[in-house]
């Protein structure tokens, strides 16, 4: 469970669960892992061969979001699995754990939020679009994203390195964000930080939305395809949905301690429903909703995630794919 980015305590879960229910919950979290990691690779490797993407920010933003899911998914499986090994980590290397842990999480629901703004921008402000979303205020907006993600972080570090000893970085303990992060004051900025957060993505994602939706009634009522107005209420849904699921990120800790105190007897199954929901779902839903259902990505994807190759049989005759699997 990636207790470093959700603040979870969850280091007496192996006491409790069966082996047998241990192994299938690792092995539910791994393939789930694996398998969007695999998508997510595939929709890096169509971004890098072809140049048409380079070109347009949306783009540019779609494939931030699937590194920095790559990252998550990858540091925190890596928790979650070290939960269950009687294994103490180096502290230094918890630390980074944590760092790249805690950035990554924050980092999907700002990017989700600047892709809203693009995306209202191409919809709403059609003929300012170019003159807006730039390659080069898409990469600023980007460095933007790490920055606001390291305000939650870094003063957390900076406190740790002046209070605590030297030596607790050459020690080792088992990797958990509040056992490394043990200060009241840790608590308090991030509760701070991410109230704002949380505030500020919501007021974006409302306003754009609100715009957006009303921007397709005024396209339905004035006839234009029916076809096109109901894709793009669609996609508004699930953009929505996946940011609903990425915000817990701000209030994983406050809603999963409220389920505990109500249902303590089922603290273990509490911890594990809330990874599922809030690190892995979201990851899930970012290569299908920006990749498998965008018209031009999916042209380019799909012969590499099917992983097909072309033969020309003869000169002038059609090309066919054949499938390697």
């Amino acid at each position: 469970m990636n207790s470093s980015s959700s603040g979870y305590n969850v280091s007496t879960l192996r006491y409790q669960d069966s082996y047998s229910i241990v192994t299938a919950k690792n092995v539910i979290v791994l393939a789930l892992g694996l398998i969007i990691n695999y998508i997510n690779g595939s929709l890096i490797h169509t971004f890098r061969k072809h140049q048409i993407f380079y070109l347009n920010p949306r783009y540019i933003l779609f494939i931030h979001l699937v590194v920095n899911d790559m990252i998550q998914l990858t540091t925190s499986i890596s928790l979650y699995v070290l939960i269950y090994i009687p294994y103490s980590m180096n502290v230094s290397l918890c630390c980074v754990f944590i760092i790249l842990s805690v950035f990554t999480s924050l980092n999907s629901p700002l990017n989700l939020a600047f892709m809203a703004v693009e995306c209202y921008i191409a919809v709403c402000l059609p003929l300012r679009h170019a003159e807006l979303c730039t390659i080069k205020r898409t990469y600023i907006v980007i460095a933007l994203i790490w920055a606001m993600s390291a305000v939650s972080i870094l003063p957390d570090v900076y406190i740790l390195l002046v209070t605590e000893p030297v030596e607790l970085f050459y020690s080792t303990m088992r990797c958990s964000r509040n056992k490394l992060f043990r200060d009241p004051i840790h608590l308090k900025i991030r509760d701070v930080s991410y109230m704002v957060y949380l505030t500020g993505v919501w007021l974006t994602l409302l306003f754009t939305y609100i715009k957006i939706f009303l921007a397709a009634k005024s396209a339905k009522a004035s006839k234009s395809a029916k076809g096109d107005v109901k894709k793009a209420r669609n996609t508004i849904l699930l953009h929505s949905f996946q940011l609903l699921l990425c915000m817990f990120t701000y209030v994983a800790h406050l809603i999963k301690n409220a389920l505990v105190y109500r249902f303590p007897e089922h603290y273990i199954n509490i911890f594990f429903a809330s990874y599922i929901i809030i690190q892995i779902l979201p990851r899930l839903l970012s290569p299908i909703v920006y990749g498998l259902r965008d018209n031009l990505f999916r042209q380019h994807l799909k012969k590499y995630l099917l992983c097909t190759v072309r033969l020309s049989i003869k000169p002038r005759t059609v090309v066919t794919s054949i499938l390697l699997y």
